[in-house]
């Protein structure tokens, strides 16, 4: 059992730097795209929604067919239909193909988030100890090595659907590869050699979801066995924190260039750098955030991860200088990145029967409040400087801190909310 899980951790490294990877491809490859397709940055704006409603629409779409099929199916297909899709921007001329292709890569890739997401949750279970972070250090891997593969591409002259559709072949193979190391259904959880008499033990890990979260049960939530699944209040309120915290990502990814360069007047070499410590920093402490986790628990995370992203977009914002601006920037990164994974974790174990749907709740509004960052502050610049605009992330990321509480397990205890998450230990009995 631990040799398969371990299998099934593996696999999941492999889907979320292959999501990163297909998506970052992408990404470098949007200039000559553009150029391919003859149009207007106003219209690639407008284009890019498309891409963002695909991601919607497949998100939730496959939330359900996880919970009914299993992540087992569900993840293999759709990194073939991401994979396949990376190809279609680049086969585009004009901006009716352009659209279509962008909307079938955003389904593509909102169903594999929600997928492998939902298998993240599977393999966290078995091992019983908090290992999501890595999982989202492994997407922003997969971008970094985007950026260098195709930074050599580029510089080699290579159009975009030749680039894409090596990309799109590789992704198919990636995720045939992968498919038959992926969990199935639902993971035992780790023994530490405990075997049930006469044989191999079947671990049986307790629901310990109370009746206020609508997630216990049939007769925990008032419905009946027939009845539709009704979604508890609570992933309500972890996807609105995903809205609001994946807002403030959304700005650092679209706004702290521009903030270097048009506020700070910093060259463009420099102003790059922004992001550059911004995603850096993500990165690394999404490496270290399960150490911490288990450690200190959810809760702990949250807290002091959204009050330290809130001290550092603070800093940026205000400071006049350009070496403290990029500080700022640094620690934002580093305080948002445990947070994120922690809310999908928690949707995932509020009802193992709805992880799938339950994580596609909160992954589909928060990906709309990544969206919604350059929606919400290029307005705002009308009215004020733009570095004055980051106060309204500032002021998500102290709600976030307070409403850090509603990752603590239901029928915890309140002076336990600082340790680690309690995971029972697992039951076994003879086959």
């Amino acid at each position: 059992m631990e040799r398969t899980l371990r299998a099934g951790r593996l696999a999941t490294f492999a889907y979320f730097t292959l999501n990163g990877f297909l998506m970052g491809m992408w990404i470098v490859h949007i200039p000559a795209v553009e150029d391919r397709a003859g149009i207007s940055h106003a219209v690639l704006g407008w284009l890019l929604l498309l891409l963002g409603a695909g991601a919607f629409v497949g998100m939730q779409i496959v939330g359900p067919l996880t919970d009914r099929l299993g992540a087992r199916v569900v993840v293999p297909v759709s990194a073939a239909l991401c994979s396949a899709a990376v190809v279609l921007p680049g086969l585009a001329t004009n901006v009716w193909a352009l659209g279509a292709a962008l909307l079938a890569l955003g389904l593509g890739n909102g169903c594999l988030d929600v997928g492998m997401n939902a298998h993240a949750v599977h393999v966290e279970r078995g091992y019983r100890r908090p290992v999501m972070s890595a999982f989202h250090a492994a997407f922003s891997i997969g971008g970094v090595l985007a950026a260098l593969v195709g930074a050599r591409t580029l510089s080699w002259g290579w159009s975009p659907p030749a680039t894409l559709g090596a990309v799109a072949l590789l992704g198919l193979v990636a995720a045939a590869l992968c498919a038959p190391a992926l969990l199935r259904g639902e993971p035992a959880a780790r023994t530490e050699g405990a075997v049930a008499e006469g044989g191999a033990a079947e671990a049986v890990v307790p629901e310990a979801v109370a009746a206020e979260t609508g997630a216990g049960g049939p007769e925990a939530s008032g419905t009946t066995a027939a009845s539709p699944r009704r979604t508890p209040r609570r992933i309500w309120a972890l996807a609105a924190l995903a809205l609001m915290l994946m807002l403030c990502e959304g700005v650092a990814n679209d706004w702290s260039v521009l903030h270097l360069r048009d506020v700070l007047d910093a060259p463009a070499a420099t102003a790059a750098l922004a992001y550059g410590a911004f995603a850096t920093a993500m990165t690394i402490g999404r490496l270290l955030a399960d150490r911490v986790a288990a450690r200190l628990g959810p809760v702990a995370i949250l807290r002091h991860g959204a009050t330290v992203a809130a001290v550092g977009l603070t800093v940026a914002a205000l400071s006049p200088w350009v070496p403290a601006a990029l500080l700022g920037w640094t620690v934002f990164g580093a305080g948002l990145s445990g947070c994120i994974p922690q809310l999908f974790s928690a949707a995932g174990h509020t009802d193992k029967d709805a992880a799938g749907a339950n994580v596609s709740r909160v992954a589909g509004l928060g990906y709309l409040g990544m969206l919604a960052g350059p929606a919400v502050i290029g307005p705002l610049t009308h009215f004020m400087p733009l570095n004055l605009t980051f106060l309204l992330p500032v002021a998500f990321c102290v709600a976030a801190a307070c409403a850090a509480g509603i990752l603590r397990e239901p029928g915890r205890p309140a002076a336990e909310a600082g340790k680690a998450p309690h995971r029972p230990e697992p039951v076994t009995q003879a086959p």
